[in-house]
């Protein structure tokens, strides 16, 4: 009998152990960081819009995919994305906005969905962007 509860202890030290360890790995899955992209394009409430939809897709139904925020920055044309790296990577990211028809950083939007994009998104060397006398456009 003093056998057996002994080896209860042990058993319950063993238990205990074993939970402390495998708890600072959880954790650690858990950190999210935050990058900031250029995204030159992105002047206004439409591209905006446009890019928001996209993201909230490869967020995934449960905000699960990875991307937990991100927040847009007109006066600069960046954006600033919240993500878990162990579940998805910044390239993915990046890939994700080309994909969407906007530059980001060094990499040029997806040639298909770029085309699709109205006027004012595309780029200003190729006559997008917001007119001269046109109302600003980052008012929503």
């Amino acid at each position: 009998m003093h056998t057996t509860i002994r080896m209860k202890k042990i058993f319950l030290v063993v238990l205990i152990i074993t939970s402390i360890n495998k708890l600072p790995a959880q954790v650690m899955q858990a950190k999210a960081v935050w990058a900031t992209l250029s995204v030159p394009q992105l002047k206004c409430w439409e591209c905006k819009e446009r890019l928001d939809e996209y993201l909230l897709t490869e967020k995934g139904p449960n905000g699960d995919a990875g991307i937990i925020q991100w927040k847009i920055t007109f006066s600069n044309a960046t954006i600033r994305i919240q993500y878990v790296p162990d579940r998805i990577t910044i390239d993915y990211i990046k890939t994700a906005i080309s994909n969407a028809g906007f530059d980001v950083d060094t990499i040029k939007a997806n040639d298909e969905t770029y085309k699709k994009l109205p006027p004012i998104c595309k780029r200003a060397a190729e006559g997008g962007g917001q007119k001269k006398g046109d109302p600003p456009c980052s008012l929503p």
